[in-house]
């Protein structure tokens, strides 16, 4: 079974705003939506504040693919053998860290 997504050729020109610092700028980009998530974005959020808000859903997706990226590319990185000192977990050892430095 097949199914199609009708999308919309959408351009945004993203233009400065005020509670955004000084010096960032702008491009215009030409991207894809499924209908169903157009209709959604002009119906929830006024016309002059949809760049923002797909700047911001940007923003956040790519976030989280850098760190989903981390941690798929760091795994494996921590030895226990490299940290004897947490051999009896982290709250013993923050405990034995706070009881040395007391006057």
């Amino acid at each position: 079974m097949t199914f199609y997504i009708e999308t919309y050729r959408i351009s945004y020109i993203i233009s400065l705003q005020k509670d955004k610092p000084m010096g960032i700028t702008t491009k215009q980009a030409n991207f894809l939506l499924p209908e169903d998530l157009l209709k959604e974005l002009k119906e929830s959020v006024p016309k002059r504040e949809q760049s923002k808000v797909v700047a911001e859903a940007l923003r956040k997706e790519l976030k989280r693919l850098k760190l989903q990226n981390v941690i798929h590319t760091s795994f494996g990185a921590w030895k226990d053998k490299d940290h004897p000192e947490l051999k009896g977990g982290t709250e013993a050892y923050i405990r034995r860290l706070r009881k040395s430095r007391r006057i």
